[in-house]
């Protein structure tokens, strides 16, 4: 066992004295490593940031939970001018699945409109996005508030003029001021504030918390009806925990064709859109996305890797006269070989290394610039030291065995 530590630790010392009296070669050797495991361990980085932030996102939602209304998630067979033809779900239609579908632990009604200003006194905050939505949506969201509450069933089915708002929107209107009681408006009308949302941070479509509004939808119904194409109604279900999701899907389906008296035969003018088939689908372009990194990155180590194997060769040029000496004194040809491995693997662990450092400062400059955190994890770490170690060995290896097989009388002979 001591005779292959000090084999390593010679080999080591070896290979150290090689590079650093190689400086230029050794640094054009670095380069090609260096832009390989930089794209690889950068695009592995982006996107474990992008999942890791929509896995956020979602997390306050159960993956079972439905979003009824007349568009799709994803891909559809029913072509779009046909789909434009569907009609909108109502609140009756809300009100009818959530008496009759014992399975469903919570169902609201929501409104997708387009974003607003909202004044207070002479401050205002623009591109707001408003959510009015029933008073279920707090068990189905899981809202967290850092002061006062979510309005009840009472003043969400009188359609009262209260609000809560996001973190940013009480920062940018009410400053040193309490938000609670106080009266903003909005929609040309005065909302009382009951409420102020924990800040979020940012959210990966654009939906934070911080920067909306949630109002009962009845108040909105009551102001512009139940027929405004500004408008996109949505009946958000939540299942019971532990079901059949679809047997349940099916029982939504059949209840809500019988109301639209749909006949056999004819297809359903409406999507169950389940957020597992949405976060499905992301996983499935965040995994292209992964495989294009590698792609793209296999190129860049490829070209590294010769680069490697150009400069070893190379090497084991110039020192023939050395290894024969080294053989002639006694050397064996797994300690010729261990040393130009290590060459090369050490080489390449550097160029991994530098190319490491220049994602996780790059990764922390964009965090302080943007609002979304990019995170280096110790797996991204431990996979470009693996790669920039299997890329040495692949590229030192053939250099290394031509040089352990050299002959010592040949190798002295050809220095001379």
């Amino acid at each position: 066992m001591l005779v292959y530590l000090r084999l390593l630790s010679e080999s080591f010392s070896f290979a150290m004295n090689a590079l650093r009296n190689n400086k230029l070669r050794t640094l054009l050797s670095l380069l090609g490593v260096t832009i390989g495991i930089f794209s690889i361990i950068a695009v592995l980085a982006a996107v474990d940031s992008l999942d890791r932030k929509i896995k956020k996102d979602l997390s306050s939602l159960d993956k079972n939970t439905i979003y009824l209304f007349k568009g799709s998630f994803g891909p559809s067979e029913v072509p779009r001018w046909k789909r434009d033809q569907f009609p909108d779900v109502k609140y009756t239609e809300y009100e009818y699945l959530k008496n009759s579908i014992p399975d469903a632990q919570e169902m609201c009604f929501q409104l997708f409109v387009r974003s607003e200003i909202i004044k207070y006194d002479t401050k205002s905050v623009s591109s707001v996005n408003i959510v009015p939505v029933s008073y279920e949506f707090i068990d189905i969201q899981g809202l967290e508030f850092s002061e006062g509450r979510f309005y009840n069933e009472a003043e969400a089915n009188s359609g009262a003029a209260v609000a809560v708002i996001g973190d940013e929107i009480a920062k940018g209107l009410f400053e040193n001021v309490d938000p609670i009681g106080k009266q903003i408006r909005l929609y040309g009308q005065r909302f009382t504030v009951i409420g102020v949302l924990k800040k979020q941070g940012a959210g990966m479509f654009g939906d934070s918390n911080d920067t909306s509004a949630f109002i009962p939808v009845n108040f909105l119904r009551r102001m512009y009806g139940d027929n405004n194409d500004a408008m996109t109604p949505v009946i958000v279900i939540k299942p019971e925990k532990g079901i059949d999701m679809g047997a349940f899907k099916a029982e939504v389906s059949q209840k809500l064709r019988a109301l639209r008296g749909l006949k056999t035969g004819e297809i359903d003018n409406f999507f169950i859109n389940v957020l597992s088939g949405f976060t499905d689908m992301l996983d499935g372009i965040i995994s292209s996305m992964n495989l294009g990194g590698w792609v793209i990155a296999g190129f860049s180590l490829l070209v590294g890797g010769f680069g490697v194997a150009n400069i070893m060769f190379v090497s084991v040029k110039e020192r023939t006269n050395l290894i024969g000496i080294q053989k002639s004194l006694g050397a064996k040809n797994r300690f010729i070989l261990f040393q130009f491995l290590f060459e090369a693997v050490i080489l390449c662990l550097i160029g991994g290394f530098i190319g490491i450092v220049m994602v996780w400062l790059i990764a922390i400059g964009l965090t302080k610039l943007l609002d979304f955190e990019f995170v280096l994890s110790f797996s991204n770490i431990l996979l470009g030291s693996g790669l920039a170690i299997l890329i040495g060995l692949i590229s030192g290896i053939l250099p290394a065995i031509s040089a352990s097989k050299l002959d010592p009388v040949e190798a002295i002979r050809s220095g001379m």
